[in-house]
């Protein structure tokens, strides 16, 4: 028999070769998919991490800028220090209360059933009743 020549597979080996390929595949394309995985939540983490700096400095510097606007409304007004305060304090409640309003507003529209799905879904249900129904037994 000439060594260049293989003979012929039979069908089983030929299926476990498949299989084994198959195996491999599935194996390799979820290792690839963990590296991915960790690659994006490498991302998302440096992502949270510059998002809550950034909210940070926001937050002092909104403080700083009230308290500005503050001592900056007294010394316009010739009033005492903890008028200015008062002024910018009742200032910020007032916006408070009214977004907290529309925010309540805005929350009693919302439904927790969505109202199309359910209807589209007693339609489907009753069309399949219904061939099922009429179908020959």
């Amino acid at each position: 028999m000439n060594p260049e020549i293989t003979p012929p597979e039979s069908i089983g080996d030929l299926m476990r070769g498949i299989l084994t390929d198959l195996h491999t595949l599935i194996r390799e394309e979820i290792a690839l998919a963990r590296v991915e995985i960790r690659e994006q939540l490498t991302r998302a983490r440096a992502a949270a991490m510059s998002f809550g700096i950034a909210v940070g400095a926001l937050l002092f510097g909104a403080t700083f800028l009230m308290i500005a606007i503050a001592m900056g409304v007294a010394d316009l007004l010739n009033w005492p220090l903890w008028a200015g305060f008062l002024t910018v304090a009742a200032f910020l409640a007032l916006i408070g209360v009214v977004t907290l309003s529309s925010a309540r507003k805005q929350l009693r529209a919302i439904r927790a059933v969505p109202e199309e799905t359910v209807h589209t879904l007693k339609e489907n249900s009753e069309w399949i009743t219904k061939r099922l129904s009429s179908e020959p037994r």
